[in-house]
């Protein structure tokens, strides 16, 4: 048989979960996927030094495991891990159960017999309060055993300090979770050091993503979705920074070259996310290959990569090759993954045995490998590194074992880094691709919905403001430039991911409100106020939400306190979906909006949970009325009383004095309470006005009510008088 090469690539990739503004991690799968994963997966590869592989570690994971392994990060869940059991809160030791078993039961959960007791005693007892029966050592066995069930297996299986928590089963002390603790901050230690000693062996080739893994061609115009799917519903404002997509591969290169020691040949562009403009680009900042999917090269070749019941390929030829781009005046070369053999590993060996499911992948490699005839046949393999593992027995390292050992004992097969290949294999060529990623060959994940859509408004209003702003000459140059990461942070792909129809999951709301937590940064970073549009979630939310209609006319008195029963009588009540608080580190502040209105004026009520003023002592209300001219108020409270009062009415600011009792009132003590004259809105009675009211503290959105959209309220003149 002819000689056959693989270029197997995994890519490691964990989204920014880093509030540059607060410095706290939102979540912990950086962290956590460092314990079972990335040490691993490299490491393993000590045991096969003549199979070579390719890894593709996206700059935002390399940074955050960077802070990880000084252990700087600030990070809510892995504080409570290791928080001394008998000092947490109440509220504490829910989260700490909600945070534990966030985890694949079948292979992880149940791999400690302790751990899984503790899993059935929360499944058996009150949904609503899941650590309600623990006592103190119950939290301390969950603690330890929440944290060794992510460990690597190398660590379970070979280090003594772990395989002794390990057998010690349950009954675990303070002292044995700071050694869990400290065994942490090793494999954090270990971890990249230990991907930059298989790079100087020459054993793998590390490449590179875009900084914080944005797609590049719709970072470039995102018009350019429309050529990969000519009916995608495009944003209304088109957004089109090329040299934000310069940037992002320029910092990528640099963070690689201080971790490393050497600039990186490849690129993974997010999500294969390719276009002619981006692979310019990333030739002219230098990279020699770069990868994506086999249905791009399908679309820019006109070719149909069926596969025959023999298992070759038709047109395998051209798949199973490298191509060199040329665009304007570079060239670069391209790898097209198979994407059958691809997902097999990702969504389907995990439920074979790792024996069989080894042998039947190394089976189908050679016989792919016929598709080319008598030329060398070079098949791409590439896929996430981190997320398949916890699906597979022994977190798929006996597949992997099995896999490598058939490959590395084969003459006939070679597994080779992707620049290795470039040496042993002729390229095609090519000189224009069609624009895709390496999910349908379009970006309609990212674009389109109208969540993406939504999303993409929000990136360039505030992507602008950062334009405008950020030479002014008052400006602290580090707010400069966290301004500017906050932007490329905003510009990744995770957040658009989990918009729209295509995914969804129980961290949905995290997601969203951390996507406008670091829009929100960028104004507050330059010394502006982030618009109310960012309280609003992007994300559609499943509500049972209680609305009532206004009754009647109301006149209550403005003091910012129940001064009555019946001075609210008659009016409108939105009563919040209280399970859409369920965002662990955030609350439902406001309880209640009472709205309503007289001949003359518009009355709101908020009604606050008891420990508001204790958690927030400054905060603002924002009133948004979306009537034939737009008006908004902004209400800043401190210290328990209202301070100042702004008023918009379209685009023009008024200032508007607390001795002003005639149009515009406002109050706040226990409640806060609002009434704004018609003439002030510039409306009458018989019309019809929309309204959102959003809390804020320290220009961070806490709460907007209602959740999904606006109040709509008809100004009738037919109603009774209380």
């Amino acid at each position: 048989m002819k000689q056959s090469y693989l270029m197997l690539l995994w890519h490691m990739h964990q989204p920014f979960y880093k509030d540059l503004s607060e410095g706290v991690y939102a979540m912990p799968w950086v962290r956590l996927h460092a314990l079972k994963d990335y040490f691993g997966m490299v490491a393993l590869l000590r045991e096969f030094p003549s199979f070579h592989a390719t890894f593709n570690l996206v700059p935002s994971l390399v940074s955050q495991l960077q802070e990880y392994a000084r252990d700087e990060a600030r990070e809510q869940a892995y504080e409570l891990a290791f928080k001394p059991a008998a000092s947490l809160s109440g509220e504490e030791r829910e989260r700490l159960v909600h945070f534990s078993f966030q985890v694949n039961v079948k292979n992880l959960v149940s791999r400690f017999p302790r751990f899984r007791e503790l899993y059935d005693k929360v499944r058996s007892g009150d949904p609503k309060s899941p650590a309600r029966f623990f006592v103190t050592q119950d939290l301390l066995d969950l603690q330890v055993l929440s944290q060794l069930a992510w460990f690597d297996e190398i660590y379970l299986s070979s280090d003594e300090v772990v395989r002794g928590l390990v057998r010690k089963g349950r009954g675990y002390s303070e002292g044995d979770k700071s050694e869990v603790r400290k065994k942490e901050i090793e494999i954090f230690n270990v971890t990249l050091e230990e991907y930059k000693k298989a790079s100087e062996r020459g054993q793998i080739e590390i490449s590179t993503s875009p900084f914080y893994h944005p797609i590049l061609p719709l970072l470039c115009d995102t018009n350019i979705a429309l050529e990969s799917h000519s009916g995608v519903r495009l944003p209304r404002r088109a957004f089109h920074r090329p040299e934000d997509a310069l940037g992002q591969l320029h910092a990528a290169i640099e963070l690689h070259q201080q971790v490393f020691g050497r600039r990186p040949n490849g690129l993974w562009p997010s999500e294969g996310s390719v276009s002619d403009e981006v692979l310019r680009l990333a030739a002219q900042a230098g990279f020699t290959w770069a990868a994506t999917d086999e249905g791009v090269l399908s679309r820019s070749i006109q070719a149909n990569f069926h596969r025959h019941p023999d298992g070759t390929v038709e047109r395998g030829r051209e798949l199973y090759r490298p191509h060199r781009l040329t665009t304007g005046n570079q060239q670069i070369s391209l790898f097209f993954r198979d994407h059958y053999l691809s997902d097999l590993i990702g969504f389907v060996y995990s439920r074979m045995e790792p024996g069989a499911a080894a042998e039947d992948l190394y089976q189908r490699i050679r016989r792919v490998a016929c598709s080319t005839g008598e030329q060398p046949a070079l098949i791409s393999i590439i896929l996430d590194g981190e997320n398949a593992w916890e699906f597979y027995p022994g977190n798929g390292r006996e597949f992997l074992k099995a896999f490598y050992r058939r490959v590395a004992a084969d003459p006939e097969l070679k597994a080779v880094t992707a620049s290795e290949a470039l040496q042993v294999v002729e390229q095609g060529n090519l000189t224009h691709i069609v624009p895709g990623s390496w999910i349908n060959a379009n970006f309609d994940v990212w674009i389109g919905a109208e969540e993406d859509n939504r999303a993409w408004e929000l990136l360039a209003e505030a992507r602008d403001f950062f334009e405008r702003s950020k030479r002014r000459a008052n400006l602290d140059p580090a707010s400069v430039r966290n301004a500017q990461h906050e932007v490329w942070v905003s510009e990744g792909s995770d957040w658009c991911w989990w918009y729209g129809p295509e995914h969804s999951s129980a961290h949905d709301e995290e997601f969203d409100f951390l996507y406008r937590k670091h829009l929100s940064n960028i104004y507050r970073l330059l010394g502006g106020s982030p618009p109310d549009d960012l309280a609003v979630p992007v994300k559609s939310a499943k509500l049972r939400a209680v609305n009532y209609l206004p009754t009647g006319y109301i006149e209550p008195e403005i003091d910012g306190l129940e001064t009555n029963y019946f001075e609210w009588i008659g009016a409108g009540l939105y009563l919040p979906d209280i399970s859409s608080g369920s965002m662990h580190g955030t609350r439902n502040y406001l309880e209640a909006l009472y709205y309503g209105y007289s001949a003359r004026a518009l009355y709101l009520r908020l009604d606050f949970s008891p420990d508001f003023s204790k958690d927030h002592p400054s905060f603002e209300v924002r009133i948004t009325i979306n009537g034939d001219n737009r008006a908004r108020l902004h209400a800043i409270a401190r210290e328990g009383a209202i301070r100042q009062i702004e008023f918009w009415r379209g685009e023009e600011l008024l200032l508007v004095p607390l001795a002003t009792r005639d149009r515009l009132r406002a109050s706040f003590s226990n409640i806060f309470e609002v009434e704004i004259a018609y003439d002030l809105l510039g409306i009458d009675t018989g019309g019809r006005l929309r309204l959102q009211a959003s809390l804020w503290a320290n220009d961070l959105p806490l709460q907007v009510m209602p959740l999904d959209g606006w109040l709509t309220i008809e100004l009738t003149e037919e109603m009774s008088v209380w």
